[in-house]
């Protein structure tokens, strides 16, 4: 099976919540076709992260502690902005167009088996095939740990299946209610569901609701609490304090290549901090007071690793790895080059990462003028996001990302109603960002955000490398 037909076959299966609720979330149906592939899940140790915004942020900084600790980390995410391969990782490396054609035909053939049998009562969801491939790739390379991000929820997710050395509950908030429940104490149950009896868990106080969800399960399962509060520096207003210019990487491609400098200006938080015993400078390109506590986060899991017997984790190979961290499209900064204005791309999909854009935003362009280019699923709460935006914005331009699942710009439109910004309609994408850069001129900032797939469409079409 070739490489093009092993993803056309996985994006026939349908979209991650494409299917009934019992189709998604059963672990019994997970662990049947774990054990057709041989428990490739029982092959490697793992951390596994939860949490509604924030989970992705921390997987991707754990992963680079961890790597730059000398250890051979895999990292699984989701979902990807471009390809599919982005999703798998091995010490920073996607799995290959051959690899994944090849474990993609495997795990198939196992799941059609069982269904033949009768012992799967249907074929495996996309999200279960991906994670069964994950698994698979994670366990032939003999990675010495893997960094798992939870699809959604936690307690029924099928990554939930393995039993992770440490769990980590990144920020809860609404997302998802029609799969994991109306309130945020709702929502917290389920991501609790990834704490082990007697196991570590490690997360920040946040909203009373989560914070007595996620404290009566540490109770109940006698679980090991871990803050990483210590690890936070002081968030409000200081961290404007915490804002610095460095010099960047070349992160452009096409077009944008023409005019890249390897000295282009990039933002970063800056500050110093005490981790196991010593004084490291902390150095993040994750822009944003929220990314505050998803570093927090992994620097605390890391050490509560080193705990665990994993080696090689200092204070120097965090204070590297975090300096080192990489996470595409979430307040990803491009320099004004070529005739387009600076663009910020991020992936806020729901009103918690709305807010958490907000701010950013506001401190780091507070005299700026932000022209929108904004796109999102039709099961997203539109209405409460533009609310959040929109109001900063000069202009708004609505575009629909190729995906079936998008709202039409005339939608976003309707949705936006109550915000008064002028919005202008944009049936592509590509048309969206012409708009976007004739109106930000050149002092503006275009900013384009809203879904995920809007951010990688149109990372794509301005050759921005992911």
């Amino acid at each position: 099976m070739s490489y093009e037909t092993a993803v056309a076959s996985m994006f026939a299966l349908g979209h991650e919540l494409a299917q009934t609720p019992s189709h998604k979330f059963d672990l019994a149906h997970m662990r049947v076709l774990l054990a057709g592939l041989r428990h490739p899940e029982r092959a490697f140790p793992s951390a596994l992260i939860a949490g509604t915004n924030g989970k992705g942020s921390t997987a991707a900084t754990l992963a680079s502690i961890l790597r730059a600790s000398g250890l051979k980390t895999g990292l699984y995410t989701s979902p990807h902005l471009v390809r599919i391969n982005e999703r798998i990782r091995i010490s920073g490396a996607e799995i290959s167009d051959d690899d994944f054609a090849r474990l993609h035909r495997n795990v198939d053939l196992v799941a059609e088996q069982l269904v033949v049998e009768g012992t799967l009562p249907w074929h495996p969801s996309f999200f279960e095939m991906m994670t069964a491939i994950a698994f698979c790739y994670f366990a032939e390379r003999k990675v010495d740990i893997a960094v798992l991000e939870v699809g959604m929820g936690g307690r029924l997710d099928a990554t939930n299946v393995v039993e992770p050395l440490v769990s980590v509950i990144a920020d809860v908030s609404l997302d998802h209610q029609k799969f994991l429940g109306n309130t945020v104490g709702e929502i917290a149950r389920e991501k609790a569901g990834i704490i082990r009896p007697g196991g570590v868990v490690v997360t920040l106080p946040q909203q009373p609701e989560a914070n007595d969800v996620i404290g009566n399960t540490i109770l109940d399962l006698d679980a090991i609490g871990v803050s990483a509060v210590q690890y936070v520096p002081p968030v409000s207003p200081a961290s404007a304090a915490y804002l610095v210019s460095d010099e960047g990487q070349k992160l452009l491609t096409a077009e944008f290549a023409e005019t890249a400098a390897a000295g282009a200006e990039r933002t970063l938080y800056r500050y110093p901090l005490q981790v196991m015993g010593k004084e490291i400078l902390v150095e993040s390109q994750l822009v944003g007071r929220h990314q505050l506590r998803n570093v927090a986060l992994a620097i605390a899991a890391s050490e509560e690793l080193g705990k665990k017997g994993l080696t090689g984790i200092t204070a120097e190979s965090i204070e590297r790895g975090v300096q080192e961290t990489r996470w595409p499209g979430r307040f990803q900064v491009i320099p004004a080059r070529n005739g387009w204005p600076e663009i910020v791309f991020d992936v806020a999909h729901n009103p918690a990462g709305a807010w958490a854009l907000r701010s950013a935003l506001s401190e780091c362009y507070g005299d700026r003028s932000l022209i929108f280019v904004f796109g999102a699923m039709r099961d997203k709460a539109i209405s409460e996001m533009t609310e959040i935006l929109f109001p900063l914005a000069q202009g708004v331009i609505a575009a629909r990302p190729e995906n079936p699942r998008a709202a039409s710009p005339k939608e976003i439109v309707q949705a936006a109603s109550r915000t008064g910004a002028e919005i202008e309609e944009a049936e592509e994408v590509k048309a969206a960002l012409e708009t976007a850069r004739v109106a930000a001129g050149t002092g503006g900032v275009i900013v384009v955000t809203g879904s995920i797939y809007l951010v990688g469409e149109a990372m794509q079409l301005l050759g921005v490398r992911v």
